[in-house]
């Protein structure tokens, strides 16, 4: 008999499967007090046999922090990923939450492509808790399976990692509607990384909207940085001379088209239109200021680390909503 597939293993499973009372199992796990060597035996069969591992954020309650610490590790091509505000974003946000438990946080670079790279966060008994970045299908099935209820994702989750993040298809979908609404009909989009499977909801949606108006598709690849978007606005501007709106889905990578397209003499909003998705502080402060769709990572991350010091199972996926915040770009 085993946990059930849905949850963590708990000592109570554990004692239950050695066949010895609760308080003989905590004891050979803690590695305190008396236990007979059949005993310990059972309970590390058991322990092996479920995957079980202790709440180290409980501990660290009891025993006044000793280190323990909750990792954001953010999967991205090279450590510039974590210079990223977005990610600085969710660090501190987690704090918010883990401070007063006396749990740490702490950052951890994962390179894409090294799937395996979760292994050694798995084995560090300090680690009470993980949360993935900028999740991919490869790094949810690289999860070690005694990670398995310690850790959450932001982004896409899995059938054991459950999910936390914003409805980025109904925030881009309300944005290209108010494009669409103010006239604008020959409409670019400037993308995210095409390996990050949460920034293609904003295509999909963009392509459907555009079917559905009986619109031309103009898609553009992008990365999330105002660097791209600069130069996707020339890009833009060379393929379809008639473009009068772009939308980039980092509020970055718009405050770059905008860049680009003044450095070309065009005027935002009265040739070509601008938004962008997350309201990012500057975006209230640009001139033109720039309409967008909130994106609450503050809120998202809190509700990550919060369910990972709990120890509670968590809902699958659970969305956080993205409205339009309608400005002068567009």
């Amino acid at each position: 008999m085993t946990a059930a597939a849905h949850r963590p293993a708990t000592l109570e499973d554990v004692a239950r499967v050695a066949g010895v009372s609760r308080s003989t199992a905590s004891r050979v796990i803690a590695g305190t007090g008396f236990a007979s060597p059949t005993a310990r035996e059972q309970v590390t069969a058991a322990v092996d046999q479920l995957g079980y591992v202790p709440n180290t954020a409980a501990r660290a309650l009891v025993r006044g922090g000793g280190g323990v610490r909750l990792v954001v590790a953010a999967l991205g091509t090279s450590a510039a990923v974590l210079d990223d505000p977005y990610v600085h974003r969710v660090v501190g946000s987690a704090a918010r939450v883990c401070t007063p438990a006396g749990v740490g946080v702490a950052l951890h670079w994962l390179p894409l492509g090294e799937p395996r790279g979760l292994d050694q966060l798995a084995g560090d008994r300090t680690v009470c808790g993980v949360i993935l970045i900028n999740t991919t299908e490869d790094l949810l099935d690289a999860v070690p399976r005694s990670l398995h209820g310690r850790v959450a994702s932001i982004g896409i989750g899995s059938a054991t990692v459950p999910s936390f993040d914003v409805d980025n298809a109904a925030g881009s979908d309300a944005v290209l509607r108010h494009l669409y609404a103010t006239g604008r009909r020959r409409i670019a989009m400037v993308t995210g990384p095409q390996w990050l499977p949460c920034a293609q909801r904003p295509v999909e949606t963009y392509r459907r909207l555009m079917r559905q108006a009986g619109l031309p598709e103009r898609v553009l690849l992008g990365d999330f940085t105002a660097a791209r978007g600069r130069s996707a606005a020339d890009e833009a501007l060379r393929r379809w001379p008639d473009v009068d709106a772009i939308y980039g889905i980092s509020d970055d990578t718009a405050l770059g088209v905008i860049a680009g397209l003044r450095d070309a003499g065009v005027r935002v909003p009265g040739d070509v239109a601008v938004a962008g998705f997350d309201d990012i502080p500057l975006a209230a402060m640009t001139a033109p200021a720039l309409t967008t769709a909130s994106h609450p990572v503050g809120q998202i991350a809190v509700a990550a680390a919060t369910a990972l010091l709990d120890g509670r199972p968590a809902a699958r996926v659970t969305l956080f909503p993205s409205d339009l915040v309608a400005r002068a770009s567009a």
